[in-house]
């Protein structure tokens, strides 16, 4: 990790989960994290959370990612105020239990998944990488947290995971298409999707948590230390894709 050392990290969904855990990871080996999130609330007991020296790297920052000017806005600000984002990690995401691709009803709650699992991703993965550019920086990571429902879907008897698999499948093509593209536009800057198993976060339902009482699940700091391994490669290596799962999972 020394080649990170007090370079910026942005880190999306930072209020809990995954995403709270990326940044306590990271800024305790040593980078600047931005993280984002719509509840500044959260994201401020984060900070007060951390010991004094780590607290004065984290930077706390309101964004709603599934709206495109706010995303601007925010990357705008960490161009200006920190220099720039060297590595980001895409793991805001929502689904919406009970909610079927033939529920009457359901559209805003498909486009809000869709918004923020997939645009959302292609928004910031642009605007990041528009400043890596525009900084001659050739070396920044860009991470997905993607799902092991992107390249199978769970069968959940009594249950749909509506658009949330569907959404996780269309990371699974754009990592690739953004893998292409970055390679096009001759640079080194790395791209990788990392798809746990079952991790026990807000995002789980109590409806699954009641019909799977016994499933094994991931904890989030086990998917931040992936984010840490895949970051701390050489530069000649990029893992494409990671799948972590907990031992004994069989959805």
């Amino acid at each position: 990790m020394d080649r990170w050392l007090n370079r910026v990290a942005v880190v999306t969904g930072a209020s809990s989960g995954i995403g709270a855990a990326c940044c306590r990871d990271l800024v305790a080996k040593g980078m600047v994290v931005v993280g984002l999130a719509r509840r500044e609330d959260r994201l401020q007991e984060l900070k007060d959370s951390l010991p004094a020296e780590q607290a004065k790297r984290f930077h706390p920052r309101k964004c709603d990612v599934s709206q495109e000017q706010e995303v601007i806005d925010t990357f705008a600000w960490i161009d200006a105020q920190l220099g720039g984002a060297d590595v980001l990690v895409n793991n805001a995401g929502i689904v919406r239990p009970g909610v079927g691709i033939i529920s009457e009803g359901n559209s805003s709650d498909l486009r809000a998944i869709l918004d923020t699992n997939v645009l959302a991703v292609s928004w910031c993965t642009r605007e990041v990488f528009r400043s890596l550019q525009k900084r001659n920086i050739d070396d920044g990571h860009v991470l997905i947290v993607n799902s092991v429902a992107g390249h199978r879907v769970p069968i959940m008897p009594g249950m749909s995971m509506g658009m949330y698999a569907p959404s996780k499948f269309a990371i699974t093509g754009l990592t690739e298409v953004l893998r292409q593209e970055f390679i096009n536009s001759k640079t080194k800057t790395k791209i990788t999707s990392i798809s746990p198993g079952a991790v026990e976060t807000e995002i789980v339902s109590k409806e699954v948590l009641l019909s799977f009482p016994e499933l094994p699940m991931l904890r989030s700091e086990d998917v931040a230390d992936a984010v840490t391994y895949c970051i701390q490669t050489p530069p000649n290596v990029q893992i494409h894709e990671l799948t972590i799962k907990p031992v004994g999972e069989t959805l």
